[in-house]
């Protein structure tokens, strides 16, 4: 079993640093009102970007693969948060959005679903906890055709 290990430093107030194995520091802030000065993106907001990156680094690859032809890419995770204390998620929301002429949606789904029941270790950690559902598009090259 790998150790991972992460180091969290104050800044100032509640504005942190943050680095772990791979040695990249992350700023992490609040607002004002708790003591930060905004400098950077709360923990709740980089769940979020753990859960979209995660599930990005697998599919590409699989679509890769499959040798669709894919010209762009975004994913746009979206969740609704409990107003009482813990102010946790109570539900997330995973949109892939794929540009490319002649994709497959078979392929797409296929490496949605790879992702989202093998291979992604966020999302597999998140869901005990929280409803995770997902949607893909498929819009056209923003590329000029050749």
């Amino acid at each position: 079993m790998a150790t991972k290990q992460a180091l969290i430093k104050q800044v100032k107030g509640i504005t942190l640093a943050a680095k772990s194995d791979s040695n990249h520091w992350v700023i992490m802030d609040g607002g004002e009102k708790f003591g930060g000065s905004l400098a950077g993106s709360s923990p709740k907001e980089l769940l979020m970007f753990a859960l979209g990156g995660c599930t990005a680094m697998d599919v590409l690859p699989i679509l890769a693969k499959r040798k669709s032809p894919i010209d762009d890419f975004e994913i746009k995770v979206s969740g609704n948060v409990r107003e009482e204390h813990p102010q946790v998620f109570t539900d997330l929301h995973v949109e892939y959005i794929f540009y490319g002429n002649g994709i497959n949606p078979e392929d797409v789904e296929r490496a949605i679903e790879l992702s989202t029941t093998k291979y992604c270790a966020v999302s597999a950690m998140l869901k005990a906890g929280v409803p995770i559902t997902h949607s893909y598009r498929i819009e056209p090259s923003p590329r000029p055709a050749e």
